[in-house]
Parts: structure tokens; C-alpha cells; sequence
């Protein structure tokens, strides 16, 4: 239970670092080709949100930094967010046959 405690932790921390560097990836990359496709606008039109979308706003080092740390956030986040959720279900199931519940810790954020 400590390693869950622990992984939990650490998601947590770092969920709010990554996530307006995701966001801005996911609304621009969908911007750029919904306004292509749906919305009929030429490549330079929408640009721009290919800037955002790539970092390439960053020059040419930070648009590598920026799509390797983006790209390890977003693995990070859906890694340890499966473990945590495989963890949550199991734990679902248990008590769906009469298991009985674990205590939880007064650390974890309980109220």
C-alpha cells in the first residue's frame, strides 16, 4: 500500500505542472485541424495555432524540450493515472463480494 500511497502522491504533484502545457496542445492541435477540415480555412490561416501547438513560440531548442517534457507529462499522468484507477476498481470489486473494506490513513486527504 505505501508504493500506491506514494504513486498517488507523486501524480498529484505533478498534475498540476503539466496540465496548461496539455491543454494548450490538445486545444490547438483540435483548433488547427477542425478549422482545416470543418471550417475551411488554408493552412496559413490557422498558423498560428500550429506555433502554439508545436512550441515552436519557444525556438528551436525550447520546441524540443517543450514536445520531450509534454510528451513524458502526458505518459507520466496516463500511466500512473491507469495504475490508480486498476487500483480503484479492484478495490470496487472487493467489496462487491463481501470483502472487507481496507482502512484508508488520515494522511492521504480524508475528511
Amino acid at each position: 500500500m505505501q508504493v500506491l500511497a506514494r504513486l498517488r502522491r507523486w501524480h498529484a504533484l505533478i498534475a498540476p505542472v503539466v496540465v496548461l502545457p496539455l491543454l494548450i496542445t490538445v486545444t490547438s492541435g483540435m483548433g488547427y485541424r477542425l478549422l482545416r477540415d470543418w471550417g475551411g480555412l488554408s493552412r496559413d490561416q490557422v498558423h498560428g495555432l500550429m506555433v502554439l501547438h508545436e512550441g515552436e513560440w519557444l525556438g528551436p531548442v525550447g520546441k524540443s524540450w517543450y514536445v520531450a517534457l509534454n510528451g513524458l507529462g502526458l505518459l507520466w499522468m496516463l500511466i500512473t493515472g491507469t495504475g490508480l484507477a486498476l487500483q480503484g476498481w479492484s478495490r470496487q470489486r472487493g467489496r462487491g463480494r463481501g470483502r472487507p473494506e481496507p482502512e484508508e490513513s488520515s494522511e492521504e486527504g480524508g475528511t
